[in-house]
């Protein structure tokens, strides 16, 4: 991706003579450069039974032309998801030039590869040592596989160039 190559600028500024709302919309995860295989944050949206949306910081993880999350086997999440597959991600930057992605979906409930998925997922967020102890603490976790029904990923680094 343009602008984005290479190590990560530490500022940015506005480019001059760009307006805000310089969006680049309708692109492609690929369009996105490293953003996926950062270690941010996500939000998973899922469905209460009155209809209304939890919203859930999770780990995630980009594999396979999908996200997979890793939760307790019973958690409310896994009783959200099983009543209610509809579900949607979103992963963005809290800095400029401000990339992000959501996908909205029907989720899918895999236990069988839950704990290879939250071995690697620790790994990625918490570094080899405490990410392998994290993952050996013997839980039980469920992965959620959310795969692309719709997906909208912006970027704004028209907007922004790296000083």
């Amino acid at each position: 991706m343009a602008g984005v190559e290479g190590p990560r600028p530490t500022q940015w500024d506005l480019k001059p003579g760009v307006g805000c709302g310089s969006v680049r919309r309708n692109l492609a995860i690929e369009d996105l450069g490293d953003l996926l295989e950062l270690p941010l944050v996500a939000v998973l949206a899922t469905y209460r039974q009155g209809g209304t949306v939890l919203l859930s910081p999770v780990w995630h993880e980009w594999r396979d032309g999908g996200f997979n999350v890793v939760t307790g086997g019973d958690g409310v999440k896994v009783r959200h998801l099983g009543r209610d597959p509809r579900a949607s991600i979103v992963v963005y930057e809290h800095e400029p030039p401000y990339r992000g992605v959501e996908v909205r979906g029907r989720a899918r409930l895999v236990p069988e590869q839950a704990h290879e998925a939250a071995r690697r997922i620790a790994l990625r967020y918490l570094g080899e040592s405490a990410g392998a102890a994290y993952t050996e603490r013997g839980l039980d976790h469920m992965l959620i596989r959310l795969e692309p029904g719709e997906l909208r990923a912006w970027d704004f680094s028209d907007e922004y160039s790296a000083v």
